[in-house]
């Protein structure tokens, strides 16, 4: 049985008039590529849409606890320890007690109130590892009423608790398990991602259009005066992406079950099982959830036009090569286009390096792709939960 160690997932978007995603400036992010500028989606952004859809595939809907990302974690933690019946002040004291004890960053150490629980960057931190702490605090506060000595207690615990508490990593929800976390505290431990993002360009040269546009006032117009309410512009953008995935099995199933790397396609099926049902969740996010801003003006809404679902065990490699140089804008039939030199870039791999995958695809168009099999999105979606569940069994 060959081992389908990683999934790489290739897709195509198209969005006109569109401004997806920003940059400091509010104009829309570029990407120098080979002989020309492209409209780039960052990875970030891909990740925030795939997190928080409200879909029937939804993250949330697959019943594993998820994740709160925020600056003011503390806070929410301070109160539920009070929620508990814990006096204010020693509910405080508690949420202090847990920064200045390693936690999370000390930055705010110094300060006091709401200052001294908002963290320096969004900390994400699992459900459970939330409820975890709010409930040793609530303890601690029932047997220490006098806040020095809750404080003492506090980072007594998270010294003595360490371990259990890195132990917690495997609670500290699904977007953590996909997604990774990176932390800085002395207590709460790091995660690798199982899942990574490229950023996404278009496949052509940027297209950008400045907007120019006016509010009118209505109560203006109604007296009769032609004036506007303000003049405003933006910058619009059209494209047709590519994207890139990477799900490392091994480490989601890790991430999942707890298990260790190498434990992952020796232990048995029913311990893979979970991490199939979150690809296959995930890949409905990738093909039909679309980012955008300005979605109020811009409807920027679209599904792939082209998914393609790689299977293998050697290190993966993205077919962003196909595009080095870009596609002239006018190409007509500009989808089957990108399709083209996407296959035309794989049967070169292929022929070099040998056919390594197993490979299924989508499609709107009449296409092929070298060594795979055409499947509708559902068809996709389930030869991928199953292939990690059980393996390949062909290439």
């Amino acid at each position: 049985m060959s081992t389908p160690r990683f999934l790489q997932i290739h897709s195509l978007h198209h969005y006109p008039a569109a401004l997806l995603n920003r940059d400091d400036a509010g104009l829309a992010k570029r990407l120098p590529m080979g002989d020309a500028i492209r409209t780039r989606i960052s990875s970030q952004c891909l990740k925030r849409h795939w997190r928080v859809a409200e879909d029937v595939h939804a993250l949330k809907t697959l019943d594993i606890p998820m994740a709160v990302r925020s600056r003011g974690t503390l806070e929410m933690i301070r109160d539920g320890i009070a929620k508990r019946g814990v006096a204010a002040e020693l509910a405080q004291c508690a949420a202090e007690s847990l920064r200045t004890g390693g936690l999370l960053d000390k930055a705010g150490k110094d300060q006091k109130g709401e200052e001294a629980l908002r963290t320096g960057q969004a900390v994400l931190m699992g459900r459970a590892e939330i409820g975890y702490l709010v409930d040793r605090c609530t303890s601690l506060a029932a047997t220490h009423t006098d806040e020095k000595a809750l404080k003492a207690a506090i980072v007594q615990f998270l010294r003595d608790e360490k371990k259990n508490i890195e132990q917690l990593r495997h609670g500290s929800g699904l977007e953590s398990a996909l997604f990774g976390r990176m932390v800085t505290s002395d207590v709460l431990a790091s995660r690798d991602a199982a899942v990574y993002v490229s950023h996404a360009f278009t496949v052509h040269e940027q297209q950008v259009e400045n907007d120019y546009f006016t509010v009118v006032d209505d109560l203006l117009r109604e007296a009769g005066e032609q004036g506007s309410a303000g003049i405003f512009d933006t910058e619009l953008a059209s494209g047709l992406y590519y994207g890139y995935v990477v799900v490392d099995v091994p480490q989601l199933v890790a991430n999942l079950e707890g298990l260790k790397l190498d434990e992952c396609f020796t232990a048995p099926p029913d311990k893979r099982e979970l991490a199939g049902r979150v690809v296959h969740h995930l890949l409905h996010l990738i093909a039909t959830v679309s980012p955008g801003a300005k979605r109020g003006s811009t409807a920027p809404f679209d599904y792939a036009s082209f998914l393609l679902v790689e299977a293998g065990d050697w290190q993966p490699r993205s077919l962003a090569g196909a595009f080095h140089n870009a596609l002239p804008t006018r190409t007509p039939q500009l989808r089957e286009a990108a399709v083209r030199r996407l296959a035309e870039q794989i049967d070169q791999l292929d022929t070099a390096y040998g056919s390594t995958m197993a490979r299924r695809f989508l499609a709107l168009d009449a296409v092929e792709v070298p060594g795979a099999q055409r499947l509708q999105l559902t068809a996709l979606a389930q030869w991928t939960q199953e292939i990690i569940k059980t393996g390949m069994t062909e290439i």
